[in-house]
C-alpha cells in the first residue's frame, strides 16, 4: 500500500479512535477540510509540512500515520518501494517504526538537496543522523555543526533547526526518537524531522 493510501486509512482510523470531526483537525493541524478529504480518500499527495502537521495536531508519531504492522518475523524494506515525502530541501522514505518499552523509534532514509535550506520549528524527540555521502550542516539552539560522511550527531527537536546540503547532495538516515513518557505533541504549524 503507498503513503498516500496508508495515510489516509491511519488518518482516518486515528480521527475515529479520538472522536475528532474533520474540521476540528482542520483547525488543529491548519490544513484546509477539503484537503484532508482528498488524504483520507488516498487521492491526495501529502508533502512533510502536511504529514508532521498531521502528527502533531493528532498527538500521535509520523509512523502511526505512515505504517502497516509487519505480519512476519523477517521486514524487507526497499527504498525505492516507499513514497518520498518532500519538503524545500528534503525527501524523506520511512522505512521503519519500532516500538519498544523505552520509547518509540522512527528509521528513515533522508536526501537533502543541494541549493536550499530546510527550516523546522521544532518538534518533540530527539533526531540522531548518520551522514553516508556528502556534507551537511545542522543547526540547532544556536550551534552549527558540519557532518561529513560516517559522521553523528543528535539533538533534542524541540527548538528550530535547519540543515542544508553543502556542496552537493546529502544522503543520510534519521532516527527519530520519542521518549515513553513524551507524546509527540506539539501544538502550532508544520513541525519537520529533517
Amino acid at each position: 500500500m503507498g503513503a498516500g493510501r496508508l495515510l489516509g486509512v491511519n488518518l482516518r482510523a486515528r480521527r475515529d479512535e479520538q472522536g475528532i470531526s474533520l474540521s476540528e483537525l482542520a483547525r488543529r493541524s491548519g490544513i484546509a477540510k477539503g484537503t484532508l478529504s482528498q488524504l483520507e480518500s488516498g487521492t491526495g499527495n501529502p508533502t512533510i509540512e502536511t504529514v508532521f502537521s498531521l502528527s502533531n495536531a493528532l498527538g500521535v508519531p509520523v509512523s502511526t500515520l505512515l505504517s502497516e504492522a509487519p505480519t512476519t518475523d523477517l521486514v524487507l524494506v526497499r527504498s525505492t518501494d516507499i513514497d518520498v515525502l518532500s519538503g524545500e530541501a528534503i525527501d524523506l522514505r520511512m522505512l521503519r517504526r519500532l516500538e519498544h518499552p523505552g520509547g518509540l523509534f522512527e528509521i528513515y532514509h533522508q536526501e537533502v538537496r543541494a541549493g536550499a535550506v530546510q527550516h523546522s520549528d521544532g518538534h518533540p524527540g530527539t533526531e540522531h543522523h548518520i551522514v553516508l555521502s556528502g556534507r551537511l550542516r545542522v543547526t540547532s539552539r544556536g550551534r552549527t555543526e558540519e557532518l561529513g560522511e560516517g559522521d553523528y550527531l543528535a539533538f533534542r527537536a524541540g527548538g528550530p533547526h535547519e540543515y542544508e546540503a553543502l556542496d552537493g547532495p546529502v544522503r543520510s538516515v534519521l532516527l527519530l526518537e520519542y521518549p515513553p513518557d513524551a507524546p509527540p505533541v506539539t501544538p502550532g504549524g508544520p513541525h519537520l524531522p529533517e
